[in-house]
């Protein structure tokens, strides 16, 4: 099968500018999106360290899991060095991508999708405070959408030690015309699941579903910095 790739990236209308990173290796075959958290001092860079040294690591042979480890280790080695009351940070979400097989690994609230016969369905969860109470039972998910604790995040590369942090991963199988989408959730927060679904739909190549999804999450609001990569499996 052939991959046909489209990304775009946006700081959004309320943001001055673009802590959100993403990284593409068709060598690997590895795809990420990484959200320098906006509230911590540079998240910018929080967010290209671990850009880059996954996309190093994996393309030396280390397992994805190992590689976001290490750069959840350099990040807060990094954070030591620099001024600043807290530590940077950054969420990560990746796809990879052999043959007719993936695997996604991801820590944060950042997502990845996948578009089966016309059906979207989500291959990660998130780790906020609002995706527990979810889970839990507490609260729906529709409520989730316009909770005030919606986004805090329970794990972040940067924040939290190996020994702690959860690195949680999916894997599957590809299909002819899957399309997958990874993102940050300033997409996310302000376009929700049916309408993503509608706009995958459409017959258009991912570069210009990318563009649509950013179009919709500006009109919405904008408020945080949008990053999407759309990938479609063509026979």
């Amino acid at each position: 099968m052939n991959i046909v790739i489209g990304h775009t990236s946006h700081s959004g209308i309320k943001r001055d500018h673009n802590e959100d990173t993403y990284g593409i290796d068709l060598q690997t075959g590895l795809f990420l999106v990484a959200d320098g958290m906006g509230g911590h001092d540079h998240g910018e860079i929080a967010s290209a360290l671990a850009r880059d040294h996954i996309l190093k690591a994996v393309k030396s042979g280390t397992s994805v899991k190992q590689a976001i480890l290490e750069a959840n280790q350099e990040i807060i080695s990094s954070s030591l060095e620099k001024p600043g009351d807290l530590p940077m940070g950054t969420t990560i979400v990746l796809m990879r991508v052999h043959n007719k097989d993936f695997e996604c690994a991801w820590v944060g609230d950042s997502r990845i999708y996948c578009l089966r016969d016309d059906n979207l369905k989500s291959l990660s969860s998130d780790h906020s405070y609002v995706q527990e109470l979810v889970d839990q039972d507490l609260i729906t998910a529709e409520q989730a959408r316009s909770h005030p604790h919606r986004n805090v995040v329970t794990q972040a590369l940067g924040v939290t030690d190996n020994s702690e942090i959860s690195v949680s991963e999916n894997k599957g199988k590809i299909k002819a015309n899957d399309k997958f989408l990874i993102c940050s959730d300033g997409l996310t927060e302000e376009v929700d699941d049916p309408t993503i679904e509608r706009i995958m739909r459409k017959p258009l190549e991912p570069k210009e579903i990318c563009d649509q999804l950013l179009i919709k999450a500006l009109e919405n609001g904008g408020s945080d910095n949008i990053t999407a990569v759309v990938l479609e499996f063509k026979q």
